[in-house]
């Protein structure tokens, strides 16, 4: 079962697993995976923390621009209806956001959910850097997050930091925040839970 707060920042107010490991789907299953979502230019950081020790275990963004991408950078995820090419995955549709926060939400990690509004020029120039960036190392999907956002102007207070936690902390700070923390009861063995996903077919996306 889950549960979620949310938190409203005004004004300012479990992932990470030593090499690389590139992927690369085929033209064809991207292409069909493209997906378009009507809202606003928006940016998206996902950090799961570990419910015990309070340490940070992940960071990862979504995008929605020309299309909505999810940049999971050393992530473990995946699901056959979201290609991935290099870390980042395609057909980020509401359904396929929600299996994603599903797998990394469970009894022993929470996840926080940071919006922001950003300009569509942003947006897009993310989705650019990020399929520009190719695989990431295990381990560096904060330091790797950040060196690419703070190339942005809405993003130029971000210091590049190897801590999820830190990351969070900073998207605190930026203006127009929408904060939503997610907590879920399901057993810490994900691996079921994504192969249940994957065989259900994803009927709903």
């Amino acid at each position: 079962m889950r549960f979620i707060y949310v938190i409203f920042a005004a004004l300012a107010l479990a992932g990470c697993g030593t090499t690389a490991e590139p992927i690369w789907a085929p033209e064809a299953e991207v292409q069909r995976a493209i997906y378009t979502h009507d809202g606003p230019p928006k940016v998206t950081l996902y950090t799961v923390i570990n419910n015990g020790s309070e340490e940070g275990g992940h960071t990862a963004v979504m995008v929605n621009g020309a299309q909505r991408i999810m940049w999971d950078p050393a992530g473990t995820w995946w699901n056959p209806r979201s290609p991935e090419r290099n870390d980042v995955h395609y057909g980020l549709t509401p359904r396929m956001e929600d299996i994603y926060v599903d797998y990394h939400a469970r009894e022993t990690w929470r996840v926080v959910i940071q919006e922001v509004q950003v300009s569509r020029a942003t947006a897009d120039g993310l989705i650019a850097a990020f399929q520009a960036r190719g695989a990431v190392p295990k381990a560096q999907c904060s330091t790797s997050t950040t060196t690419i956002l703070r190339q942005f102007p809405e993003f130029s207070s971000i210091r590049t930091t190897w801590f999820p936690k830190a990351v969070m902390r900073q998207f605190d700070a930026l203006p127009g925040v929408r904060k939503t923390i997610v907590y879920d009861d399901d057993d810490d063995n994900n691996q079921p839970l994504l192969r249940q996903q994957i065989a259900a077919g994803q009927d709903a996306l």
